[in-house]
């Protein structure tokens, strides 16, 4: 019996709530617990809300409230609602992988496997049943590709400016979203077109040669189009509705915690980040905010470069954009490789890299390094305690 798109489902689904059920057990009878810290933030954010306060009491919670109402049933209902949540989004997650590539004329097998890259990847499906929400943002992302392939294009815009609302990282995503919404395209009542797929794989994510560029100058020419003017003042309206609502509803205090906090984030414990041992040895010396504020130069440079090389294929541009982003952040924690995790599967049709040796290296590569570092960083996070010789140097105890 062949695998199927049904049997993946059904079997992801059950995996998912025994996890929840083992991660329940695991909090209650082990020293260190299964669930997320960030979901108690959550909770406890859900809580106040459900009480008719702000959720920004609850210290360290930084999101958008939208996410503390999602998570009122947390507090009325039960504790676990928002990991049956998240993962119900993961589950979408799949699902959408597998529209996307049937929408760009992949075989049924492929849609399957590439579906099951993400469903089954034990680095996507515990983040879910451990309580982190970026599932629910990961299948927006692909909702609006999707939308914007079926050609409904107000309703993408819609729902973008919810999600730049409730996760502010996917403003990336905005210039190339308006490059591929071209007139000549749109106007004439057809969808976009991406890339489709073909048995040789012949054909690889489009980028932007001589023609192309003289055509994207007649494309930034015509910027102004009824479509794209459109698309910016839907989406701007969303979202300064719901920023401006809040605004009203909490004061500076949603602000700064929600938005812009995390223009001059940093975290010298938790932290992949090439900027991490800087950080790390400065963090007692207050860094400027012009300090903070150039650390996102190489990250817009490599932007710009990757939009306009990439624009025409909007995964893909999407793909390398968020591996760029996380990849040049000041703060990069576990959770940011879901980003781009839910984008993979999108692309793998293209890929001319085997599975085997070239494929199974990659993986075996990213494991050990990421258990290298998950290994170390509690003991680093929780159990050690830092202070100074007398010579100023920092000790890690």
């Amino acid at each position: 019996m062949g695998i199927n798109f049904q049997s993946v489902l059904i079997f992801s689904t059950i995996l998912r709530v025994l996890l929840i059920l083992y991660g329940d057990w695991q909090d209650s009878h082990m020293e260190v617990r299964y669930t997320d810290v960030d979901y108690l933030v959550f909770s406890d954010a859900a809580t106040l809300m459900s009480f008719g306060e702000s959720p920004f009491k609850r210290t360290t919670y930084r999101y958008s409230p939208l996410l503390a109402f999602l998570l009122i049933p947390n507090a009325v209902f039960h504790h676990s609602w928002g990991k049956y949540l998240f993962s119900a989004a993961d589950l979408l997650v799949g699902y959408l992988i597998r529209s996307i590539l049937k929408l760009r004329g992949v075989p049924e097998k492929i849609c399957t496997y590439c579906m099951m890259a993400w469903l089954f990847n034990p680095f996507t499906f515990t983040i879910g049943t451990r309580g982190n929400c970026e599932p629910l943002v990961c299948a927006v992302i692909l909702w609006i590709i999707t939308c914007i392939m079926r050609g409904k294009v107000y309703q993408a815009a819609i729902w973008y400016g919810l999600i730049v609302h409730f996760r502010i990282y996917p403003i990336i995503y905005a210039l190339p979203i308006i490059l591929v919404l071209d007139p000549r395209v749109i106007q004439s009542g057809q969808k976009p077109t991406l890339v489709n797929w073909s048995s040789d794989q012949e054909k690889s994510p489009q980028r932007l040669n001589d023609t192309d560029l003289k055509s994207l100058w007649t494309v930034l020419v015509s910027f102004f189009s009824g479509t794209r003017i459109l698309f910016g003042l839907i989406s701007g309206a969303v979202f300064f509705g719901f920023t401006g609502l809040f605004y009203y509803l909490y004061g500076w205090e949603f602000l700064h915690e929600a938005l812009l906090y995390h223009l001059t984030r940093t975290d010298p414990r938790h932290n992949f980040s090439i900027y991490f041992y800087h950080i790390y040895l400065h963090y007692e010396h207050e860094l400027s905010i012009l300090e903070k504020l150039v650390s996102f130069l190489p990250q817009f440079t490599v932007q710009l470069l990757l939009m306009f090389k990439y624009a025409l294929d909007l995964p893909f541009c999407f793909l390398v954009q968020t591996v760029a982003f996380v990849a040049f952040n000041k703060v990069i924690t576990a959770q940011y490789f879901v980003w781009f995790f839910s984008l993979i599967p999108v692309v793998l049709p293209w890929s001319k890299m085997k599975m085997k040796w070239e494929g199974l290296s990659c993986i075996v590569i990213w494991m050990g390094t990421q258990l290298h570092w998950l290994i170390y960083s509690p003991i680093f996070q929780h159990l050690s305690t830092t202070s100074r010789d007398s010579k100023g140097r920092l000790k890690v105890k």
